[in-house]
């Protein structure tokens, strides 16, 4: 009886992974991505992460000491990740204050509202996002152009997104094809000369820091293939139907965060499903709601949404879908 069993929120880790070891192993992942950004971007990529993951830090210290008086757990590194990728969901000339604003709502409302590591239903990092997107809708969608590393904070010059581009472009009675004459190519976006927040541009630097995850068995293929996959299958559809109206499919993918949400949003322990299954019910889900967004709504792109909405879920499918019992008998003698 001197032994006591602890029952604590997910993430439960078995193994020699600790919760700190795979919070510093996906900001590991991240740096190429980080890299690629402060290459295109410049001195503004690097000032907006260190601010976001600075304010991230100190809020959740903060709140932890003085409000829900306990013990501080900043070095497990869940701030700094979370930091680290709402900092790569904003515009590399973001105002500081903006920034800091959005690191209060990730970690105040997004995570410690609920309990803090394990115990929040919504990926802390694009509840910032979604709120800076609403309350500064000017800031937000102000994109800075790729040009090089030499450029200043104060100096980026801004201009749509392709995924801007080709809404507008549709929404004045443009077809695709003339629309794409104006757009980077399937290379450059695929490399990352593009505009766009400071994750999102490097479809190759994200899928580095993918295979690393892997290697590491940090998460598992089954929600990125599968989301990424859901995607290129329903734009595929959609284009095939009426390819002046809707984008190919590969122009999708590697534009706008899908990459991004796909393998460093959806994919976090706590607010995505525990099996197999269940992943790839919750793939598919955000790969259908992305589309829809993308290509009837309101907005231009719609991962975020997507990937949140179908956090909410997430109980739903864990409960519904899971793995025989050891020693449960099956039907049907199977």
């Amino acid at each position: 009886m001197n032994r006591l069993i602890n029952i604590s929120p997910s993430p439960h880790v078995a193994g020699e992974y600790s919760v700190k070891k795979i919070m510093y192993g996906v900001v590991l992942a991240l740096l190429p991505a980080l890299a690629a950004s402060v290459y295109f971007f410049g001195t503004g990529a690097i000032i907006v992460t260190l601010v976001s993951i600075a304010s991230c830090v100190a809020f959740e210290y903060l709140i932890q000491k003085f409000i829900i008086k306990t013990t501080p757990k900043i070095s497990d590194g869940s701030a700094i990740l979370t930091g680290l990728l709402l900092a790569f969901n904003v515009p590399s000339n973001l105002p500081i204050w903006i920034i800091i604003i959005g690191a209060l709502i990730s970690i105040g409302v997004g995570k410690m509202s609920f309990g803090g590591l394990g115990q929040n239903p919504f990926n802390p990092a694009l509840v910032g996002r979604v709120f800076l997107l609403i309350s500064f809708p000017v800031q937000m969608t102000s994109w800075p152009k790729p040009l090089g590393f030499l450029t200043g904070y104060t100096d980026a010059v801004t201009g749509p997104t392709a995924l801007g581009k080709l809404k507008e472009g549709i929404m004045n009675g443009e077809t695709v094809s003339n629309i794409m004459q104006d757009i980077p190519s399937h290379m450059e976006a695929f490399y990352g000369h593009m505009g766009g927040s400071m994750g999102e541009i490097s479809a190759l630097a994200l899928i580095l820091g993918f295979a690393f995850m892997l290697y590491r068995k940090i998460i598992t293929w089954h929600i990125p293939v599968i989301l990424v996959g859901t995607v290129f299958a329903f734009t595929g559809i959609l284009h095939f139907a009426n390819p002046e109206q809707f984008a190919h499919p590969v122009f999708h993918i590697l534009t706008g965060g899908v990459m991004l949400g796909a393998i460093f949003m959806a994919t976090d322990m706590v607010t995505s499903p525990m099996n197999p299954k269940g992943m790839i019910i919750f793939a598919v889900g955000i790969g259908v709601i992305t589309v829809l967004i993308r290509s009837f709504g309101a907005y231009p792109e719609g991962i975020s949404f997507a990937i949140l909405i179908m956090n909410a879920f997430v109980p739903i499918i864990n409960k519904y879908v899971k793995p025989s019992r050891f020693g449960e008998e099956v039907k049907n003698g199977q």
